[in-house]
């Protein structure tokens, strides 16, 4: 008797042991699914503060997945811009440029008309004409982002003091106001104000000016209202004009691409940002 006593003890702490076990994977298996899945698009080339920015992007956004159990995938392959692709997808990103493939515009245009989701950084909004990036894909930039084509910057890149418009999901946690990494800032053709459809979460603060050191009189700004971060309401998309390092364009370094500045190192851009990629991936911001 004392034996089978023994042996049905044995069984029953090994049932629990396996029970737990089963839990334990279980759990493990749901923690590791992630809640949203993102891919960045990039090309890296030519301005080295943009290169220096998706560099800095590219090692934040998967520390960022980690913490906040998202998924993030990048490639600087253009071709992946296609229905396929984009459907494992819940966020796009584009860190710098834009895609210039018909085909690939037409396949982006089609993922957010049908409920996608995008952040974009910076020069993933410019366009003029004449460039190397001429305003010719007008739903982009007049009806999606609604601010046209580039009209000029400050310059170097400076610090600002934002204005935070709190009335919306990836705003609510901000402070009203709060400063800002060194970023080259840029002016718009249109007025974000006037269009009905796009809701500006960020500007710049008056407490900014004059803001830039030129050498030229026109990158110094004195006044003016200046949007930064907006949302256009018809789409789930979200853009940011941060994502231009500092660098060390004077040469006081042997290292000529040295970078003086990184966009993430303000908490407050950081936050922006994370909360701005929670709503878009889940539709929730702790």
């Amino acid at each position: 008797m004392a034996a089978s006593s023994t042996i049905n003890k044995i069984t029953i702490k090994v049932i629990a042991f396996c029970m737990v076990c089963f839990w334990l994977n279980t759990v493990k298996a749901q923690t590791d699914t992630p809640k949203f899945k993102v891919i960045a698009f990039y090309t890296g080339r030519d301005d080295k503060a943009h290169i220096s920015f998706m560099h800095e992007a590219n090692q934040w956004f998967p520390k960022m997945a980690a913490k906040y159990h998202f998924s993030y995938d990048s490639t600087k392959n253009w071709s992946n811009m296609n229905a396929e692709f984009l459907s494992h997808y819940q966020v796009v990103v584009f860190l710098d440029t834009r895609p210039d493939d018909p085909a690939q515009r037409a396949a982006f245009q089609k993922y957010m008309e049908n409920g996608g989701g995008w952040m974009g950084f910076h020069f993933s909004a410019f366009a003029l004409t004449p460039s190397e990036f001429p305003q010719n894909w007008d739903w982009y930039h007049d009806t999606f982002l609604g601010s046209g084509q580039y009209v000029s910057n400050i310059w170097r890149p400076s610090t600002a003091i934002l204005d935070v418009n709190r009335d919306f999901p990836a705003t609510k946690h901000m402070p009203k106001t709060f400063k800002t990494s060194p970023n080259e800032w840029y002016r718009w053709e249109k007025d974000l104000r006037k269009n009905p459809d796009i809701k500006i979460l960020c500007s710049i603060d008056s407490a900014s000016f004059p803001l830039g050191t030129g050498p030229k009189l026109s990158e110094i700004w004195h006044s003016g209202y200046y949007p930064v971060v907006w949302t256009n309401t018809k789409y789930k998309m979200i853009y940011f004009n941060m994502g231009h390092n500092d660098m060390d364009y004077e040469h006081k370094y042997d290292n000529t691409d040295r970078t003086l500045s990184y966009t993430f190192s303000s908490p407050m851009e950081e936050k922006l940002v994370v909360d701005a990629l929670l709503w878009l991936g889940t539709g929730k911001v702790k």
